[in-house]
């Protein structure tokens, strides 16, 4: 869904989805946290939201990023909090 964000309306759709595939991971975690010691299920690097945001501030700040905010810019900003640890 990230590719396809592009407007306040997809941008909406996928900080939903985001966050639905988040709830069903803590359930997997939950259900088999051995498995999940190091990474989370799904691809998910950072379950908490003080992890999540720094590792998207870090990803950012490291990045070359133009200063033009779009709604796909936020949308890579909070992917980055998912995948980057």
């Amino acid at each position: 869904m990230l590719a396809k964000v592009h407007d306040r309306s997809s941008f909406l759709a996928f900080v939903q989805a985001l966050a639905e595939e988040r709830e069903l991971a803590m359930v997997e975690e939950e259900a088999d946290p051995s498995r999940y010691r190091l990474d989370g299920a799904r691809g998910w690097k950072n379950a908490d939201i003080a992890n999540f945001l720094g590792a998207a501030l870090t990803y950012f700040t490291d990045q070359n990023v133009d200063e033009v905010a779009t709604w796909s810019r936020f949308a890579d900003f909070l992917y980055s909090g998912k995948v980057v640890e």
